[in-house]
Formats: C-alpha cells, structure tokens, sequence
C-alpha cells in the first residue's frame, strides 16, 4: 500500500526574490499555505524540511543546512522512512499552482521530477541510501540525483508556476 509524505523544502535562501517567498501572498494566501493544502490532499502527512514553521511539522536538513533542496529531500526521506511511509511528495514553495493529483501523476515504476521544476518529484523511500551516498560523495544538484536513479520526468500542462522575483505572482 501506498503511503505518502508530503514535504515543503523549503530552506532556501530566496536571494532573487529579496524577501522569504513563504511568506509572499499569492490570491490572498502565503505561498507555503498553497503548497500545504495541495500537498495535505494527497498525502497522509505534510512536513516543512530546511526551516521551523509555525503550524507545521519540521525537519532540519540533512546532513547539514546549506546543501540546497538535496539535504530538504534527504531530511525528508529520513524522516519518511522511519514513519512507515513509502514515498516522499516534495515541492518547494514557490509552486503555488500544484495540482489536486500531482501524486497520481508521478506515481509509477521510481522517481518522477516535474521536468521544469525538480524540487517537485515522488520518491521512493528506498532510495534515501543513495540520495546519503550522492550528498557525500559531493553532489548538490537535483537534475544530477534524478538522472542518478533514473526519474522519470514529466510534463505538467499547465505548467507549474516558478516565484522566482516578487512580478512572478502575477
């Protein structure tokens, strides 16, 4: 049986955006609470990975802060793993428009990335071995760990929005 976490990463730094994007107000609600509902209708639970949130579930980074969405995704698998869920629904917050049923079409045989945003993809928890491998063996790139263990990659139509300056939101 399928049991999903749902994981914001969301310990970036923001640097183009000027300000934290969570926070930033998209249709009269913060970022990160569009993600959160998205993510909390097809997940069995919602974390908040790379920060302390109020409302929410959180987990550092793991190994260490400051290795990007990889060390979001590698706390979240961790964390997954060790709650008897089967895969990881990850998204950053800058993805205000994810869909109902992002689950149902990422799930299949491995990962699966949405191909124009990485930190979005369903993971398999049996890969956070690999993703602890991958980190300390010096990678630090999504694309590169997603090529690593074969992700699938897919089209979403519409595409997904990507808040990266304060004009992204419309």
């Amino acid at each position: 049986m399928t049991k999903i976490l749902g994981a914001i990463l969301a310990g970036g730094q923001a640097r183009r955006f000027g300000s934290d994007k969570a926070y930033a107000r998209y249709q009269g609600k913060r970022l990160i609470d569009h993600v959160a509902a998205a993510l909390a209708l097809q997940c069995a639970d919602v974390i908040v990975a790379g920060r302390e949130e109020d409302g929410f579930e959180c987990v550092p980074d793991f190994p260490q802060a400051g290795l990007g969405p990889l060390g979001g995704l590698n706390a979240a698998l961790r964390h997954a793993g060790g709650a008897d869920f089967t895969h990881v629904l990850s998204a950053g917050v800058d993805a205000p428009n994810l869909p109902r049923d992002l689950a149902d079409l990422l799930i299949g045989e491995g990962a699966a990335i949405v191909q124009s945003q990485p930190v979005v993809g369903l993971w398999p928890v049996e890969l956070a071995p690999a993703l602890a491998d991958f980190i300390a063996q010096g990678g630090r790139a999504l694309y590169g760990f997603a090529e690593r263990v074969g992700a699938r990659r897919i089209v979403l139509d519409p595409p997904l929005m990507n808040v990266n300056q304060p004009g992204d939101l419309g």
